[in-house]
Order: C-alpha cells, then structure tokens, then sequence
C-alpha cells in the first residue's frame, strides 16, 4: 500500500507540470492520423471525457479497461477507458468522467479521488472531443459492468503496459479501410487508436516520476 500512496503522490505533482501532449500522441498515432490534415473541432464537435483510475491489487497498480460490445460504430468491439459525451447536468468534464465510469463499470463516485487531467484529444470519425481524466481509488474496486455498454473489464497492471516489447505495429482493417497504426498488445487486445495515443501520454508520465 505504501508503494501505492507514493505512486499517487508523484503522480499528483507530475500533472501540474506541463504535459507531453501532442508528442506523446504522435508516438502512437497511426500513419493516416499523421500525414493526413485532421480536421479540428468543430460546432457540432461533442465534448467527452474518460477516466483513468488507479486502483492498489495485489501489491500492484492496476487499471480498468474495457471491451466494447461489437456493435455497427465507429468503436463497437474496441479497447476503451470508461467513458463517454457530456450531459447539460454534469458541471464539467472532470464529472462526466467520474459519471460515466459509475456508469459503465459500476465504482461508486463517493470512492473516486481526482488527481488530475491528461491532454485532449479530438477523434475525428465519431467527432468527439476527448478529455482524459485521472483518478484512483485506494482499495480495489467491486465492477459492475454495464452489459449494454461493457462486454468485460479488463484489470491491466501498471507494469505490464510500462513494458515495451507489448508494442507492435500492423494494418488494421477498421469498417473496410486499411489502417497502418501501432498498437500495445495488452492481455491478447490490440488497444490502438486514442486509447493508445491516451496510454502513451501516460505513460511518458509516470516515466518521469
């Protein structure tokens, strides 16, 4: 547990610093992403959020991933952090996170301390403007997943996606286009796209902590 509050405690100072950003980003974003002009926000861009959550298991960091449901969308069957759009109730983005992973796995808000955010990251195909938000809970956590928004949670330690050699690169076919991206390979699931360019932001953090 000591080793935990002491991963938190550096964690907190490390976000008031300034970000890595778009650097980070770029490390795992895919060749498309990188030689085409993406489009910016727009007026019909939605704001999101997701959360990040750390959480102490045996004598480990940990955290949640999910496993969409496939469905005919832009991420039906990918790895995902909780999360989703804003609602006119949440006061900011910081609580559609925390609202969102209630939601969709089950914590209990009550449980969820805030450490801080990463930076946003637009995602053109579904034109959400995503925010990363970081939290952690200091005791493991009960999941309740949402059967219509959750296939299953999957517990990552924080030193498996630390380990280099789970990246690799290769031609994803997304909805009959060809996609050359790199991807980390956590527990047998490509996790690619801006969950991977959100782990890379991360990880360049607590790297430096």
């Amino acid at each position: 547990m000591k080793h935990f509050e002491t991963f938190i405690e550096k964690l907190a100072l490390r976000l008031n610093e300034t970000l890595p950003g778009k650097d980070a980003h770029e490390k795992m974003a895919s060749e498309s992403r990188l030689k085409l002009k993406m489009p910016s926000p727009n007026e019909r861009t939605r704001e999101s959020a997701v959360l990040i959550l750390f959480y102490p298991s045996q004598n480990q960091i940990f955290l949640p991933l999910i496993l969409r449901p496939e469905y005919d969308g832009v991420h039906g069957g990918q790895m995902a952090f909780p999360g989703g759009r804003a609602e006119k109730e949440d006061e900011n983005l910081i609580r559609t996170a925390m609202r969102e992973a209630q939601e969709e796995i089950g914590v209990r808000l009550t449980d969820i301390k805030i450490l801080g955010q990463l930076t946003k990251l637009f995602i053109p195909p579904s034109n959400y403007n995503v925010q990363p938000v970081i939290g952690y809970i200091n005791h493991k956590p009960e999941f309740y997943p949402d059967p219509r928004e959750v296939d299953k949670v999957v517990e990552i330690p924080l030193a498996e996606i630390i380990n280099p050699d789970i990246i690799g690169r290769k031609n994803l076919n997304v909805r009959g286009v060809d996609i050359d991206a790199p991807f980390y390979d956590i527990q047998g699931h490509t996790v690619w796209g801006a969950t991977a360019m959100m782990i890379s932001e991360l990880l360049t953090i607590v790297e430096a902590t």
